[in-house]
């Protein structure tokens, strides 16, 4: 498509005429489809959308720092092993790989490229084409959605880091007001072998100085379950939860409602001056966690029955590749994890320099991202074993799955730890914090940038404020007692449907409409490289066809959603729906809208696409053109 700008241009003799009525690249103010009749621009016009130089990075590290950040997040140690746990273990991997290297990864190198090239938000960048304007206003819907409740779960991080300064960590020990008549709390120090039932004799609570009857019979031999006291203190103590929202979600808790307030303050101050302040977090953000998560892998490895864990999280279940529900996870997962979709990396690659090697980092990043999440379950699943073994149960039932997995697994393998495991818990729920935060930061920033794109004249610091508000506010409802159901439907519809089907239609636009031979020849411009045929492959066929296939199954086979076996209220459901269908309209109303502006000229890139320097845009006309005289 952008072969019609430079045909325009060669049948134009390149002279100086009278501008008024033009902006200064002379194309017509009134109609984005008409084209240049002269190529000079001013060399101090550094942003044509703008008028104003763009902020950029300090250097490249931090770019590279912040996306690391921002992909190596909780989406890593918190979302990727419980997506595991539920897709089978070892059945998850095979398809989560393949997905990387052929979706993830190519989406993510095309991404960077598309927001470096146009140093545009994610909702200009479409001057490429204008047609799917819509899909950049819908992922400022999802990655809302998935900030909203991102929050909440730094907000529980934060609420652990505190109490992570008591004496005696609140976890390692059963709480009598918080027993239940049909469970059994076992501490974290004490193991099932010790463990027994009397008959006709409710057991609610245990001690390490009770005494137990050799003779009496086992747990499987009685109603009552044993559950660890990490998971008594998270769902009991600390949620208070509510697993059935049929009667409502219930009111804030203010301790959980102070965390989140200091969530989004924390991320105030990291992104009230931009990429200015927030890459210098970033060197914090993105290197302290592997520190802890290393540490706690050694711990984990040590412990009885981790092995166990690691087998069931490495051994493929062969017949589940032939399951799309299980390449499904896969696909959201890789979109989670990397933040691909979500419209955040495009804003992030937009404030480098022109010629900086974002192909060089998308490899990285790509890699530093696979190997986080592989750790990460590694860590998850060496502590899974150790429970199942002392809890004696198989590793796939040892504990529910979902969000609270990593605010039991992790605790838990604290608590085995015999020197100072308040140390460790601190280093732990400041590391999870962080990881939050830095991914917290990529997303939320691209929805500023959209915002502050609708009028530039808006004060920055200002807008930030009322969005870091307006965020909490809506994070309220995940600090309720049906918090954790509620997280689990929005996640599921914000954070996987929304962005899947969006993602669809960016690599349609880009590679079918704009063209895979355009998008080349931009990259090769603006980096050097000639990109190779597995670039082209993935951008052109794979991933569009795979992504098309995968949806429509999705489609088909879509089955009510329940939380821990039980159905969401159809309330909720509708709720998810609408919050779908506001994401989705935005493709069909900003493509009629784009139609009135643009007439038939609307899957063609507009006078605005290209490089915003001047200099950089003049020689990109005048190279195509070039090549089109010598054809």
């Amino acid at each position: 498509m952008k072969d019609s700008v430079v045909d325009d241009i060669a049948d134009q003799t390149i002279k100086k005429d009278d501008n008024e009525g033009k902006d200064n690249l002379g194309f017509e103010e009134d109609n984005g489809c008409s084209r240049p009749e002269i190529i000079g621009v001013s060399e101090k016009e550094n942003d044509v959308e703008t008028g104003e130089e763009r902020q950029q990075w300090s250097n490249p590290i931090e770019f590279l720092l912040s996306c690391i950040a921002m992909s190596v997040g909780l989406g890593n140690v918190w979302r990727f092993p419980y997506t595991a746990y539920e897709n089978g273990g070892g059945a998850f991997l095979i398809p989560y790989i393949i997905v990387l290297m052929l979706i993830g990864r190519p989406l993510y190198f095309m991404e960077l490229a598309m927001g470096q090239f146009s140093s545009s938000s994610s909702v200009k960048v479409w001057n490429m084409v204008p047609a799917v304007r819509g899909v950049g206003y819908g992922q400022v819907v999802g990655t809302a959605s998935v900030v909203s409740y991102y929050c909440c779960l730094i907000a529980l991080a934060l609420h652990y880091l505190g109490s992570s300064c008591q004496s005696v960590l609140p976890w390692t020990i059963c709480h009598p007001h918080l027993e239940q008549d049909d469970r059994l709390c076992m501490p974290s120090n004490a193991n099932n072998n010790n463990i027994t039932v009397l008959d006709n004799i409710n057991i609610t609570t245990w001690d390490n100085t009770t005494e137990w009857d050799n003779n009496s019979t086992g747990l499987e031999k009685s109603n009552i379950s044993v559950i660890s006291s990490a998971e008594q203190y998270f769902k009991r103590g600390v949620l208070k939860e509510t697993i059935d929202i049929s009667d409502g979600i219930g009111y804030p808790d203010l301790q959980l409602t102070a965390c989140l307030a200091g969530c989004w303050l924390l991320l105030f101050l990291t992104l009230w001056k931009g990429v200015a302040s927030s890459g210098k977090v970033a060197y914090f953000t993105a290197i302290f966690p592997y520190v802890v998560l290393i540490t706690l892998l050694v711990r984990g490895l040590t412990l009885p029955g981790a092995i166990d864990g690691i087998l069931f999280y490495i051994t493929p279940k062969w017949s589940e590749l032939l399951n799309l529900k299980v390449w499904y996870a896969a696909v959201t997962q890789s979109f989670f994890s990397l933040s691909t979709g979500f419209g955040a990396l495009i804003t992030y690659s937009s404030y480098n320099q022109f010629r900086h090697n974002s192909y060089r980092d998308a490899l990285i990043i790509s890699i530093a991202d696979t190997f986080t999440s592989l750790l990460a379950g590694f860590v998850i699943f060496s502590i899974l074993g150790n429970l199942a073994s002392e809890l004696g149960v198989p590793v796939a039932d040892v504990v529910d799955s979902g969000p609270g997995l990593a605010f039991v697994s992790y605790p838990t393998a604290l608590a085995k730890f015999d020197f100072l495991p308040q140390v460790f818990s601190v280093l732990f729920f400041l590391m999870l914090a962080t990881l939050g935060l830095g991914s917290a930061t990529g997303l939320t920033s691209g929805i500023i940038a959209v915002v502050c794109d609708i009028n530039p004249l808006w004060n920055k610091t200002k807008v930030t404020g009322i969005i870091c508000v307006i965020g909490f506010l809506i994070g309220l409802v995940y600090v309720t007692p049906g918090g954790q159901a509620l997280l689990g439907l929005v996640d599921f519809f914000g954070g996987g449907f929304i962005i899947f089907a969006l993602a669809l239609v960016e690599v349609i636009a880009v590679s079918w409409i704009y063209g895979i031979k355009n998008f080349a020849k931009d990259i090769n411009f603006m980096l050097g490289i000639n990109v190779g045929i597995y670039w082209k492959f993935c951008w052109g066929f794979f991933i569009p066809i795979s992504l098309l296939g995968i949806f429509i199954y999705f489609i088909v086979t879509f089955t009510p959603l329940t939380y821990q076996g039980i159905p969401y209220p159809i309330s909720a459901e509708y709720a998810g729906y609408v919050l779908t269908l506001l994401a989705v309209v935005q493709v069909p109303f900003w493509f009629l809208k784009s139609l009135c502006t643009y007439g038939t000229k609307v899957f063609s890139p507009n006078s605005q696409w290209g490089p915003a320097k001047g200099s950089d845009k003049n020689e990109w006309l005048v190279a195509d053109l070039e090549k089109l005289t010598k054809l």
